[in-house]
């Protein structure tokens, strides 16, 4: 077993791994954009876009203004180089990851309370039409099976909540994925065969259960650097002690090493590949959902910052805001704003900001210049700062100086 890691090394492994060791480039090419995604291996979706849609935001955090036509190629022109389908949540992933993480998180659609009879019939309408109109929405689905919407029904019968909560059966199964979204974010519903680069064969049985799991420990432990078979369950959200053997398999096979981390109880894996750089420069406005923060116990434990997201806390009881994105610097946590893109003034709106306890003393103006960049990002030409939080004053200042 190596020496047990210090907290800095471990958090300067773990930086390196999700693409925050190094200062950005000038000017992001769709390379970087490639390498950032297969750096992270997924990127969460969220239908929220009171900033932006949430897979937009990691790779701004890593590489600046980026161009979000870029990523939005990735998952919509063949061959995808990335495609939706359940990981941590629902999340765009690698199409090579599909295979296992169908194994594994396969189940059946929570939200299907029909008969089976007509779920079947159902889901046998759906995969023909697909099949032969690809791809297509959950409404138009329903249009073109001659059956529009009636929310005043009952009864069973076919209406768009049975189409929709089939199709998210099949989705669920991974016989049917997404082609591309809509502009109001709407699934483009086609066959996984007619999106996943390998086709037909992307469906084929005969995935081994325990290779499968050493794959996606393996994967997660590589996009982490170092974690403890908690934080490498919860990347792609699979079973803990599963995922605690599969690591000690993977371990002795010298892929990762078992180690610890001062302070920390569990056991903790180092991926071999990883690198413990001396310094990490990395500077990111962090959307909830980036992979680097949506484990909030790794979050705590790397930056002793507790986090959540209050979006569904009622306003008297929010202590941060509705949105808020914790700020990275260098190696810190440094703060916390809440933002708004108010698209109809032109306006990225910063609703809070609030220092973090160690902050370093260049906070507010790097705060500033990132958001100053993100709202050229956004193509808002304002950044304006409301007077809420114990950073307000100082970041409103360097706003004014950008």
């Amino acid at each position: 077993m190596p020496a047990a890691l210090t907290l800095d090394q471990a958090r300067r492994a773990v930086l390196c791994a999700q693409q925050f060791a190094k200062a950005r480039p000038a000017s992001p090419t769709p390379g970087q954009v490639g390498r950032v995604f297969d750096s992270l291996a997924l990127l969460q979706i969220d239908s929220v876009n009171v900033l932006a849609r949430s897979h937009y935001l990691p790779h701004f955090s890593r590489l600046g203004a980026y161009d979000r036509t870029v990523l939005d190629g990735m998952s919509s022109r063949h061959p995808r180089r990335m495609m939706e389908y359940w990981a941590h949540e629902a999340s765009y992933i690698h199409p090579d990851l599909f295979a296992d993480l169908r194994l594994w998180k396969k189940r059946s659609w929570a939200g299907s309370v029909e008969p089976e009879e007509l779920r079947r019939s159902v889901s046998d309408a759906l995969l023909a039409l697909l099949e032969d109109k690809h791809p297509l929405t959950a409404r138009q689905a329903e249009m073109l099976l001659g059956h529009a919407a009636d929310r005043e029904k009952t009864h069973w019968g076919w209406n768009w909540s049975v189409v929709k909560r089939v199709l998210e059966d099949l989705f669920e199964q991974g016989i049917v994925t997404s082609a591309g979204r809509t502009a109001q974010f709407e699934r483009l519903y086609a066959p996984t065969a007619a999106v996943h680069p390998q086709g037909p064969a992307s469906l084929e049985d005969g995935v081994d259960r325990g290779e499968a799991l050493l794959r996606l420990t393996e994967r997660a432990a590589r996009s982490l650097g170092v974690g403890t078979a908690n934080a490498l369950a919860d990347y792609f959200r699979l079973p803990v002690q599963d995922t605690l053997g599969a690591a000690r398999t993977l371990s002795a096979r010298g892929t990762l090493e078992e180690t610890s981390v001062a302070g920390w109880k569990a056991p903790v894996f180092l991926h071999a590949a990883a690198r413990i750089p001396r310094r990490c420069h990395g500077r990111g406005l962090l959307s909830p959902f980036d992979s680097l923060v949506f484990d909030r116990r790794r979050l705590r434990d790397l930056f002793g910052i507790d986090y959540r997201i209050e979006i569904y806390t009622p306003v008297a009881k929010r202590r941060f805001g509705y949105y808020v994105l914790p700020f990275l610097l260098r190696e810190r946590i440094a703060a916390r704003v809440d933002l708004k893109a108010d698209r109809a003034r032109g306006v990225l709106l910063v609703q809070s900001a609030h220092l973090e306890a160690d902050a370093p003393d260049d906070t507010a103006v790097e705060l500033a210049a990132e958001l100053v960049l993100m709202a050229r990002w956004l193509d808002l030409g304002e950044v304006m700062v409301r007077p809420v939080g114990n950073l307000a004053p100082a970041l409103k200042l360097a706003v004014s100086r950008e």
